[in-house]
């Protein structure tokens, strides 16, 4: 039998299910989502405008990644003031706005907040450079003396995740931490100014409507409290992830959550709305992934694993079997993702041979898509995955941004490529993202094969990507089989995933080249590509609804 959802008791007294156990979350990179103003960046309102595309779509809601006061050395994740809104992307008054308009669609709103770093811009960080060492303001920050004749060296021997040693001298000869880049200082967590500060950040936009936060590096925050050396300080630069185990995954972060999750469930007592914490969490094991979404901390914390999965059968099964044994069994449910704006598309990732192409990364990354929304729990969808999107592998160097880039000089794993402004409509750039002066140019050019990717031709095509992504919406808000409930695996045959869940819903997955017999006879419910009777295709995904 199928299991029914847990539920909640609001202050209304009346039973609901928890909205984010299952639901579906859209990434919107608010400066490549659509330019409302001309100036080629994207911005809120035109997020605003672009709502009854998500609602068509399908998604429950949206998480807006940093539109803060930033110099922009990170795209936002340097935040200069976190109760604001930059002016290049709007003012407070178009974010209510905005809240207003999805509140009115049905849609949810997430935030990104950044907690481990603020810019280097910021008051309480420009106030430390302007202190004394030793001081209280320093004290907000991880300054210290270097090492070596005159202190010249570092305070310790680590590597910050773009490139270069983590620490930067400051005129009176102290050095201060920034685990990214010199222009995002970490906060020193260890003094208590820093959680009642971000208490407070939490409180005014919770106040303004929001509902949750995606939190970044939320792994990070705490350093172990001396500082020490390395035995592999360039592991975080190496592997561009937070492996560092002396400055990421400390145990007190876990302290920060149940405070924060304590926040959340104050508002929700208050109006029966329920608050969600999802968590950028980058660890070594499913299992310590799990100790971060138990009941009184984070609701959820991405689930990178399958993203990083090599295309292959057993490696996907291996991921899905870790996530649904380890962290499901804190009681929270797993939250899947393919794409998000720091890799590299599935399209590409998993094969396409040419940029603009459709041939195997494009087969394998539908019958991925159908993989993910059939598998328990919620998921993320990164915009332009629905119109799928490849990678851009080809923009030129001056005009590249990624602080990785400006630090490094190397391509390798930069994040631009993700990020290129969503085509909307015509057939040549800025395909309908930016509006205004004509010859207005988006941040990061657009390839001309981006018409054939176009929402307008997606949505008028219904054998494109988006039909593929809201079809299956559909049917996981439609089918008590999806969404949350049991996964029970079949015996399928080499190279071929298959499971079934709740009554009878059976997903498969043909990740060879050649096809294979289904596992079910007949015709399927929902395919990634044309399925006869029978027969799963090679690179392709299918759904059908068996009487087990």
């Amino acid at each position: 039998m199928h299991n029914s959802p847990p539920l909640e008791t609001g202050s209304t007294g009346l039973n609901r299910h928890h909205w984010w156990r299952d639901a579906v979350i859209y990434q919107v990179y608010v400066r490549s989502f659509l330019d409302s103003t001309g100036d080629g960046i994207g911005d809120l309102a035109g997020v605003r405008a672009g709502l009854p595309y998500l609602k068509k779509l399908g998604v429950d809601g949206i998480w807006l990644s940093p539109f803060y006061p930033s110099p922009q050395h990170d795209h936002g994740y340097d935040v200069a003031d976190y109760r604001d809104v930059d002016p290049v992307f709007g003012d407070l008054g178009e974010f209510d706005l905005l809240m207003a308009a999805a509140r009115r669609l049905g849609i949810k709103v997430l935030l990104d907040i950044v907690p481990n770093h603020c810019s280097s811009e910021h008051p309480w960080f420009r106030e430390a450079l302007d202190g004394a060492p030793g001081s209280p303001a320093r004290a907000r920050f991880h300054f210290a003396d270097g090492r070596g004749p005159g202190g010249s060296e570092p305070p310790n021997n680590w590597h910050a995740m773009f490139g270069g040693p983590a620490w930067t001298r400051v005129a009176d000869g102290q050095w201060y931490l920034h685990m990214f880049t010199p222009e995002q200082p970490d906060w020193n967590w260890r003094n208590p100014e820093i959680a009642d500060e971000f208490d407070r950040v939490l409180r005014f936009w919770l106040d303004r409507g929001v509902d949750g936060f995606r939190i970044d590096v939320a792994a990070g925050l705490f350093k172990h409290p001396d500082l020490p050396d390395s035995d592999d300080p360039e592991a975080d630069a190496r592997t561009r992830d937070s492996v560092n185990p002396l400055a990421w995954n400390q145990p007190e972060v876990h302290e920060v959550w149940r405070r924060w999750r304590a926040i959340c469930e104050e508002y929700g007592a208050r109006d029966g709305r329920e608050r969600l914490l999802v968590g950028e969490v980058s660890v070594p094991t499913a299992r310590e992934h799990a100790l971060y979404v138990r009941p009184d901390e984070l609701h959820q914390a991405f689930f990178f694993d399958l993203l990083g999965a090599a295309w292959d059968a057993d490696a996907f099964r291996k991921v899905i079997s870790e996530a649904m044994q380890d962290i499901a069994g804190t009681g929270s449910t797993v939250t899947w993702v393919l794409n998000n704006h720091d890799q590299v598309r599935t399209v590409t990732r998993y094969g396409e041979p040419a940029p603009g192409g459709s041939g195997l990364g494009t087969a394998r990354a539908r019958a991925a898509a159908l993989l993910m929304l059939a598998l328990p729990g919620a998921a993320y969808i990164y915009q332009g995955e629905e119109l799928g999107l490849p990678e851009v592998v080809d923009l030129p160097d001056d005009v590249l941004t990624d602080p990785i880039f400006r630090r490094t000089g190397s391509r390798a794993r930069i994040r631009d490529g993700c990020r290129v402004p969503l085509p909307w409509s015509g057939q040549a750039s800025p395909f309908g993202f930016t509006s205004g002066a004509e010859g207005a140019k988006p941040w990061l050019p657009q390839p001309e094969y981006f018409a054939e990717y176009a929402t307008d031709r997606a949505l008028a095509d219904t054998r494109s990507f988006w039909h593929l992504y809201r079809e299956g919406l559909h049917l996981r808000k439609t089918l008590p089989q999806l969404g949350e409930g049991p996964l029970d695996w079949l015996d399928t045959p080499p190279g071929v995933l298959g499971f079934v869940r709740g009554d009878g819903l059976v997903c498969a997955v043909n990740f060879g080249t050649a096809p294979t017999p289904a596992p079910v006879p007949g015709t399927p419910l929902l395919s990634s590509g044309p399925c006869p009777p029978g027969v799963l295709p090679g690179a392709t995904a299918a759904w059908w609804l068996n009487d087990l």
